[in-house]
């Protein structure tokens, strides 16, 4: 059976060490002024600021080669509530709104996402290689991201993250669309200067 091309991002399902992924988020900022949509599942990286107190840093939606502070799981209007108070069913943050956005910023988190297939899909002995991503469209409808691994940029270069295996799941097989395993390889926090 074929897997469907059903591109959702980046989801957190677990550490490095083995124990499920437990939820734990950083809380950064999106200003009005970043004209880009932004989605559950989409990598960001510092954008230089922060809110006005320095509480909260802010972030912009990373590109191919970026370093990655993280990937969003969640926006809201308020820095400590996980929804925007003022429409419950909010699934996205719209360009030129400013939102604070949960960020899963920890490198040592692994997440399952689509490969592209774009030029043909991943191969099994590509497992512990290297590959950036590539940016697609979000769903306003779902929220969801359009982020997918570049499955035409894997190489034992550098890389933004680290192909671990195939995800382990029904409906999962390699080939086009394969749902990927993957972990931080170009990560601002394992950066050795100043983002």
């Amino acid at each position: 059976m074929a897997n469907s091309d059903a591109p959702s991002g980046f989801k957190p399902i677990k550490h490095l060490n083995g124990n499920p992924w437990n939820g734990k988020v950083n809380v950064y900022y999106i200003p009005a002024t970043d004209a880009t949509a932004t989605f559950i599942g989409d990598a960001v990286k510092s954008a230089g600021s922060a809110t006005p107190d320095g509480l909260y840093p802010t972030v912009a939606q990373a590109a191919a080669g970026d370093a990655i502070r993280g990937i969003v799981v969640g926006f809201s209007d308020q820095p400590y509530v996980s929804v925007n108070t003022d429409n419950l069913n909010e699934k996205y943050r719209a360009a030129s709104v400013a939102r604070y956005a949960f960020v899963v910023d920890d490198p040592d988190v692994i997440f399952e996402v689509q490969e592209d297939s774009d030029g043909g899909s991943i191969a099994a002995a590509s497992v512990g290689l290297s590959c950036d991503f590539v940016v697609g469209s979000g769903s306003t409808v779902t929220g969801k991201s359009g982020m997918e691994i570049d499955s035409s940029d894997v190489a034992t270069a550098a890389g933004q993250f680290k192909l671990l295996r195939v995800s382990n799941k029904v409906g999962n097989e390699l080939g086009d669309y394969c749902k990927w395993e993957v972990l931080f390889r170009e990560h601002e926090m394992l950066a050795a200067t100043d983002v």
